[in-house]
């Protein structure tokens, strides 16, 4: 355990089960992108005007950004871009906004590095709002997570065409 650690004995990291196939909330039909190091999903959390925010995790755990391996943050960050504009594309929204916390007192509340990636509107308040309490349905989840995975599919496609 690390100076920065703040993990409670015997926690159970559920980014670490999620990523096993084992967390009741997350379903993997939430994943819309994922490489060797990274993995993006749609949030059971949500915001009152953003629907379908992301998070952005690495695939081994990593409490936060101090001891993260420069190959898992470079992953990290990639995918934090390709989910960025994928937002853009599939919800049209009119930006993006990126947070990821270190810490209690950076208001960190789950003990596995995570990026959170929001669509973004005008008015929308994010930064004066607070997440909607408990989690979302997996059945309002799903179509963000198509959207994002419709778009991905469509780039494999054009890219393929390109050849």
């Amino acid at each position: 355990m690390s100076q920065w650690s703040h993990e409670p004995p015997g926690y159970v990291c559920p980014f670490c089960e999620f990523l096993a196939g084992r967390d009741r909330v997350n379903d993997q039909r939430d994943v819309v992108l994922k490489t060797d190091r990274a993995t993006a999903f749609v949030a059971p959390r949500w915001w009152p005007n953003n629907p379908g925010h992301v998070l952005v995790i690495p695939n081994e755990h990593y409490e936060n950004i101090y001891e993260l391996p420069a190959e898992f943050g470079h992953a990290v960050h990639d995918a934090v871009q390709e989910i960025a504009i994928a937002l853009r594309t599939a919800y049209g929204c009119a930006g993006v906004s990126t947070r990821q916390h270190n810490e209690p007192a950076g208001h960190q509340d789950v003990w596995h590095l995570h990026v959170h990636v929001f669509p973004r509107y005008d008015g929308d308040d994010l930064y004066r709002s607070q997440a909607l309490p408990g989690f979302v349905p997996q059945t309002e989840r799903e179509p963000y997570a198509q959207r994002l995975l419709d778009y991905f599919a469509g780039r494999v496609e054009s890219r393929t065409q390109a050849r």
